[in-house]
């Protein structure tokens, strides 16, 4: 199941795609204009967005802009703008499809399969997840690293199957908090680095796939040679 963002100013059309959204088990976010689209995606974990350009406050190309310089989840523009020249604008941006109205909801939902499916969730490998030299088994709760077993406390964990299901995404400390530790949490964003700390350390050389970026979070990235 994918968490799909819908920006769109028309209540209607907003929840037909909510609703054909959540057939196909997803779970859904909605934003009415761009400046709700923007807090969204600073504030949750969005596996894929489908965005209106032409939003009230702040439009869907400066939303994709935007997008782009914190994340690199699939991006579906849904407009009435049908030139060409809109179309090329939007993919410089970084859109990943584009999706003229009137449209079938059933055509976009199947776009979005093919985006969740071509951008991935980390390499899933039956029911394991693998990522250069790490691999992590969901049903037995086991890390592998270079082939050797690692013993991980829950919250280690818990850090690091968000961070292999969702490679390249960037999480700030508050993310990572109400995901990991829940939103009742007291503890200070300290905590995060702590805990990311000791991670690194017990993933060995591979612990380097957890990036830091100065005042936006973590990410996890591993380098194609594995």
């Amino acid at each position: 199941m994918a968490t799909i963002l819908i920006a769109e100013d028309e209540k209607q059309i907003q929840t037909i795609l909510a609703d054909y959204a959540k057939k196909n088990n997803h779970s859904v976010l909605l934003a009415d204009d761009g400046v709700e689209a923007l807090m969204a995606l600073k504030n949750n974990v969005v596996d894929l967005m489908i965005l209106d350009i032409m939003m009230p406050t702040v439009d869907g190309y400066l939303v994709c802009k935007q997008a782009r310089e914190i994340s690199d989840l699939p991006i579906i523009f849904l407009t009435a703008k049908v030139d060409e020249s809109d179309k090329l604008y939007g993919y410089q941006l970084g859109a990943d499809d584009y999706v003229t109205k009137p449209f079938s909801p059933n055509v976009l939902m199947a776009k979005v399969r093919a985006l969740l499916n071509r951008t991935g969730r980390g390499e899933e490998i039956g029911n394991l997840f693998k990522a250069g030299q790490i691999i992590l088994d969901p049903l037995a709760r086991e890390v592998r690293v270079e082939g050797r077993s690692i013993e991980l406390t829950h919250t280690e964990y818990e850090l690091l199957l968000l961070f292999m299901q969702n490679p390249k995404q960037v999480f700030s400390r508050e993310q990572l908090l109400n995901r990991v530790w829940g939103y009742d949490f007291e503890g200070t964003t300290r905590t995060v680095d702590v805990h990311v700390k000791n991670l690194r350390q017990k993933l060995g050389t591979q612990g380097q796939a957890i990036v830091t970026l100065i005042r936006s979070g973590y990410k996890f990235e591993v380098n194609s040679d594995g």
